[in-house]
C-alpha cells in the first residue's frame, strides 16, 4: 500500500479514509476560484473540483464535498 505520509491511514482523524471521508472532517474550508472562463471549487484539505463554466456549479461542487454535503 502506498502512503503519502502521516495522516493517510484508515480511520486517522487527521486524514485518510475514515468514517468522515478521505480528507478528515476538521480540515474543510471550501472556496471558489476562477481561471480564465472557468470556475472551480477548492478546499483547504487539498481537494479541487472540476473546472466549470457556471459559478453556481462550482459552488455546488464545494457544498457536495463538505461532510454532510447536499450530494
Amino acid at each position: 500500500m502506498l502512503s503519502d505520509g502521516p495522516g493517510d491511514g484508515p480511520g486517522d482523524p487527521d486524514g485518510g479514509a475514515g468514517a468522515d471521508g478521505p480528507y478528515g472532517a476538521r480540515s474543510h474550508r471550501t472556496s471558489t476560484a476562477e481561471q480564465g472562463a472557468f470556475a472551480f471549487a477548492r478546499c483547504s484539505c487539498g481537494w479541487t473540483g472540476p473546472a466549470r463554466r457556471a459559478r453556481s456549479r462550482a459552488r455546488a461542487d464545494a457544498a457536495d464535498h463538505l461532510p454532510g454535503g447536499a450530494g
